[in-house]
């Protein structure tokens, strides 16, 4: 990698560290983002001794580009903690401390890989499962709307099931498209951050060690016991660099995401809730009236639109009736306002 990118990085750094000291309330924390900005203007100095040897020529100074500036704006507006996946990506360092409390006292500092690993493969989990309920939210109520307007315009369910059917297949490709395209695009931006931290953990060690001890420090660990810490997770460079892109960059370096996976389960989860609302006239078309299969079809929506209502009051602390409630009419009110438009309209289908 260009000695000049790795210099840029370290300038870019220390010029955000500051922002963020600037407008930190907390004196610890502010005290950890100078810090910082000391250690990078320190790093970056290094990459400036190995371009002279190299006969490279040295910029005079630093000029942030247009992002780096935009995102130090944003910072002293609306603070760090509500832009820690913008800093993340800039490679900001020290986010853990946003994420995770104070550790002292009944508190023990993870000292392995797998101590430090375990809290995040909880909260991979717990957001699977909550990208899959929106996922099916989503799926549920746009086909649902869809059906409801066709079946305004048109009761023969052939047009329905036709209709529906493209519904769910567009809407669950495009999902799967747009996962598989973002957390591509995700997944190489930390394994480029990873990268990066690989080559600094091998030029600075013991810079980076300081890092990751005042770090521990602005998290409630004395000085000297942090150093310490920080040492012994040195004295291994994998556990080293697993620790540092876990509490400098806030990753996760075993679990970075599959991109086909995201796609597939994104597709299924949507494709699950799209079905729901064309199951009546899919398995029950023959012989059954057309307003019975609609009354059918809405019944089953509702029944799926209050089951997810109630599992997503699991992440946001109400009540599970009035979350799944609440879904019902909102869900609800969208599938009658489609209804009635297709009645006003009288598109003919077929």
């Amino acid at each position: 990698m260009s000695l000049l990118i790795n210099w840029r990085e370290e300038k870019q750094s220390a010029y955000l560290y500051r922002v963020m000291q600037d407008v930190e309330p907390d004196h610890v924390k502010g005290d950890l983002f100078l810090a910082l900005a000391e250690a990078a203007e320190d790093q970056s100095k290094i990459w400036e001794k190995s371009m002279l040897e190299q006969g490279m020529q040295v910029p005079a100074r630093y000029d942030p580009q247009l992002r780096v500036r935009i995102v130090g704006r944003l910072v002293r507006q609306m603070g760090p903690r509500r832009l820690l996946p913008v800093l993340a990506a800039m490679k900001v360092r020290g986010l853990s401390v946003y994420k995770s409390g104070p550790i002292s006292g009944g508190h023990a500092m993870p000292t392995s890989v797998d101590d430090i690993g375990h809290r995040h493969k909880a909260m991979d989990s717990g957001g699977n499962f909550r990208a899959a309920v929106f996922g099916v939210n989503d799926g549920l109520v746009s086909n649902a709307c869809l059906i409801l307007g066709v079946a305004g315009a048109t009761q023969h369910p052939n047009t329905i099931i036709l209709t529906g059917v493209a519904g769910l297949l567009a809407g669950a490709f495009s999902m799967a498209a747009g996962e598989y395209v973002s957390m591509r695009s995700q997944r190489e931006l930390y394994e480029y951050q990873i990268g990066l931290e690989r080559e600094e953990l091998e030029e600075y060690p013991e810079e980076e060690a300081e890092e990751l001890a005042l770090i521990y420090h602005a998290r409630g660990v004395p000085k000297d016991q942090a150093r310490r810490i920080a040492a012994d997770i040195m004295q291994d460079k994998e556990q080293a660099l697993d620790t540092l892109s876990r509490e400098e960059l806030g990753l996760n370096p075993d679990d970075l995401g599959s991109p086909l996976g995201a796609a597939l389960a994104s597709f299924s989860a949507f494709a699950c809730g799209a079905l729901v609302p064309l199951l009546p006239y899919i398995v029950l078309n023959v012989g059954m009236e057309p307003a019975t299969l609609l009354w059918l079809s809405a019944g089953f929506t509702s029944t799926a639109l209050f089951v997810v209502g109630a599992s997503i009051s699991m992440f946001t602390g109400l009540s599970a009736w009035h979350s799944g409630l609440r879904m019902v009419l909102i869900g609800g009110g969208a599938g009658v306002l489609t209804y009635f438009i297709g009645m006003v309209l009288g598109v003919r289908l077929v």
